[in-house]
């Protein structure tokens, strides 16, 4: 099993979700269904994917 402080994946959960992956993770963190992550106010948090067909795709976001 992956170590406790590391990033949140959910490939375990959603297989490969290509562009999906992030608002997906977001909102799986943010509806409390990831155990020991959150995100809170002000916050800055950095999402990272890569799909099929080489999508990369990544955000920076502040709460």
């Amino acid at each position: 099993s992956a170590p406790a402080d590391i990033m949140p994946m959910v490939i375990n959960k959603l297989g490969n979700s290509s562009v999906a992956t992030i608002p997906s993770l977001l909102t799986m963190i943010l509806k409390n269904e990831l155990e020991s992550h959150s995100i809170k106010k002000n916050d800055i948090v950095l999402f990272a994917s890569v799909g099929a067909g080489m999508n990369i795709n990544a955000v920076v976001y502040k709460f």
